[in-house]
């Protein structure tokens, strides 16, 4: 078994928590391998230890059968593009606040014992195809485990979005823009702009105004089989922005398309502990009702 630890430095110091995984999983039979899931920043210092072999995780992920992330949400987001091409499963240990997708928290890292045999279950989360149009040319194409975002660059502006379903018109959403994700993003920015909270191995698009400007724009749950397009008007003269999972953010122009529809990927998450979507939602955010 093959298993590779992949831990973001600024959150685990050391890579403390890593090399404390790699034990545990070395002295249950498994092979590990350590990687950083990105390349630092250019001028900062890390804390990584001098004696530790830290192999390419582009290079390794061909031949893995395990993907453990060490982080927050964010850390299993990068992962998870990479991870899916290969149909490697991700286990995510959390390392920051919340961390909704994360199967383990830094205590608890005695529990990764049993995958050294094999012993997890898999759980399938739906991801989105994002493409970006300008006319007839694709100039973005991204892959998406939580949400697609569409924003205003400037506070003083007001964003106007046409969202469509299958080429017939949803709506027209005024204000600070408009958010598309999946069951699994519906308890990231989608629920904190007031959007639905989903069971994460459900099959559906949510599509969540931010901060809109009438009064009759709510939030929508749509078939995972519809195509959804979010069209910037060709009559504004505003930018607006598109960001992927939280990534780098590309800038959109008057007349620009926006298409999100369910990918033929998705993404593997391994699980250990026998915990409920609602003892998950229950622990992290306090519970549903007061």
């Amino acid at each position: 078994m093959k298993i590779l630890l992949s831990s973001n430095p600024y959150r685990d110091r050391g890579l403390r928590a890593a090399l404390e995984a790699k034990r545990v999983l070395e002295h249950a039979g498994a092979q590990t391998v350590l990687c950083l899931p990105f390349q630092p920043k250019r001028g900062d210092r890390l804390d990584l230890p001098k004696q530790v072999s830290l192999s390419l995780m582009e290079q390794e992920l061909p031949s893995a059968d395990l993907l453990i992330c060490f982080g927050g949400d964010g850390t299993i987001l990068h992962a998870a593009r990479d991870a899916v091409i290969h149909q490697v499963p991700i286990l995510g240990v959390n390392m920051g606040s919340v961390g909704f997708m994360a199967e383990l928290e830094r205590g608890e890292l005695s529990m990764l014992a049993p995958l050294a045999h094999g012993m997890f279950t898999i759980e399938e989360r739906m991801m989105l195809d994002v493409r970006v149009l300008r006319g007839s040319r694709e100039i973005s194409r991204d892959l998406s485990l939580n949400d697609a975002v569409i924003s205003k660059g400037s506070m003083a502006r007001v964003a106007e979005v046409e969202v469509m379903a299958d080429h017939m018109k949803v709506s027209t959403i005024m204000g600070d823009g408009v958010i598309v994700s999946t069951p699994t993003g519906s308890t990231a920015y989608s629920m904190s702009a007031g959007g639905p909270i989903v069971e994460p191995t459900s099959q559906c698009i949510i599509i969540t105004p931010v901060c809109a400007h009438q009064l009759a724009a709510r939030a929508m749950v749509l078939d995972s089989g519809r195509v959804v397009t979010a069209q910037i008007p060709k009559s504004t003269r505003k930018y607006l922005y598109l960001s992927v999972d939280g990534g780098k953010a590309v800038r959109l122009n008057s007349g620009d398309r926006v298409e999100i529809s369910k990918s033929e990927h998705c993404t593997r998450l391994a699980r250990l502990a026998d915990r409920s979507f609602y003892e998950i939602i229950n622990q992290k955010l306090g519970g549903l009702v007061p």
